[in-house]
């Protein structure tokens, strides 16, 4: 079976890392996407377990056309009926560079039309398009090229609606960032692990399931695989189980500092739907009056880029660095901004640049190795 593991920029080589410890060897990495190869319990485990995927297609149909009279047919001659049932609903997800078509939707109209008349010529019934929650996600891909896939969407929701989020601060990280800036860190899993900005706790949480190697999505009800007639649900049960019993103990901090009392009862809610709260902590705080735990470990933070009307954060990231150079000898900061002008003021040479995207912001993820005798450096 070919599978797609969809995941955001910058991540790619993660995410190949995380498919090798499921047993994965055979795959072909592509922008904002990996290929890889194998069967019904390779995808359910990808599913349950990939950290920074958000979505895991499976591709039923590859093939080429010359119009949309061509897309019709083509798609026309799958047999759906094998694949869902009269009374589910469905839809379609496009992702169209084609000159054929002048609109997405146009050639989401056509695939969804040959998928009604397959039913309805078959049945004399035809199943209904959902929006909002189909059972079925289909999703279409025409290249430049004029090649077409047809793939089922086996995760239905993105990945990274883990189903822990109870509630958001204003500005949340996604789940799959949070957990591919940690594991891009090179966090070793048996030191200690802080947020000096934490907000509703995102990064905390898939520290958390990181270092107690809890699968990212055990907390998630539903996966589109499970409305597939092929669907095995003694396998995925099985899986789930197996999963359950892979904890390992962590014996060292996970602690998240914020100053705003309203945004740290967002984590504390969201830490306790993760069933997390025994292995987080949380201090209302200043960053800067918070007191480093003797032993060291590893900072990944998501502070404010200042895109709110009238925020300034300058002061914000250079009190950062000066505390960073104070309070964290023999630590490795990690910071992630929008705010390129800003990070100049952290003052600190960073070890590492990566680029990577916070939704539409184009990021960069900074590494700073704080050695004793650290100096600062130009802030302008």
């Amino acid at each position: 079976m070919k599978i797609i593991a969809k995941t955001s920029h910058g991540l790619e080589d993660v995410l190949v890392e995380e498919l090798k410890q499921l047993g994965v060897t055979e795959f072909d990495k592509a922008k904002r996407a990996v290929f890889f190869e194998g069967n019904q319990k390779t995808l359910y485990k990808a599913n349950l377990w990939l950290r920074t995927a958000n979505r895991i297609l499976v591709p039923i149909k590859t093939f080429k056309i010359n119009n949309a009279s061509d897309l019709y047919y083509e798609v026309k001659q799958i047999a759906w009926e094998k694949i869902f049932d009269l009374d589910q609903t469905f839809s379609i997800d496009p992702t169209v560079f084609s000159k054929l078509f002048n609109h997405t939707n146009f050639a989401a109209l056509k695939t969804k039309d040959a998928i009604v008349d397959r039913f309805r010529e078959k049945f004399e019934k035809r199943p209904n398009v959902s929006r909002h929650s189909p059972d079925i996600k289909i999703n279409l891909y025409i290249g430049n090229d004029n090649a077409c896939t047809i793939s089922l969407d086996s995760s239905g929701d993105p990945l990274f609606k883990r189903g822990y989020r109870a509630s958001t601060s204003q500005a949340p990280i996604k789940e799959d960032l949070a957990a591919g800036m940690i594991l891009l860190s090179g966090w070793d899993k048996q030191s200690n692990f802080v947020d000096l900005f934490c907000g509703s706790g995102t990064i905390l949480i898939e520290a958390a399931m990181i270092a107690h190697n809890i699968p990212p999505n055990i907390n998630r009800t539903e996966f589109g695989f499970m409305n597939w007639n092929d669907y095995d649900e003694s396998l995925f049960k099985n899986i789930k189980d197996a999963a359950s019993n892979q904890r390992i103990d962590f014996n060292s901090k996970i602690i998240g500092i914020d100053i705003d009392a309203r945004v740290l009862g967002m984590a504390r809610a969201n830490i306790r739907a993760a069933g997390l709260s025994e292995m987080i902590k949380l201090r209302k705080k200043d960053f800067k009056d918070f007191e480093a735990p003797t032993s060291p470990g590893i900072i990944v933070c998501n502070p404010p880029y200042g895109d709110r009307i009238g925020e300034n954060v300058d002061q914000l990231y250079s009190d950062f660095g000066d505390n960073l150079k104070k309070r964290y000898s023999n630590w490795t900061a990690w910071a992630i901004s929008s705010n390129l002008a800003a990070l100049k003021k952290v003052g600190l040479k960073p070890s590492r640049k990566i680029q990577l995207f916070n939704g539409s912001l184009e990021c960069r993820f900074m590494k700073y190795e704080m050695y004793k005798g650290t100096k600062r450096v130009d802030k302008k």
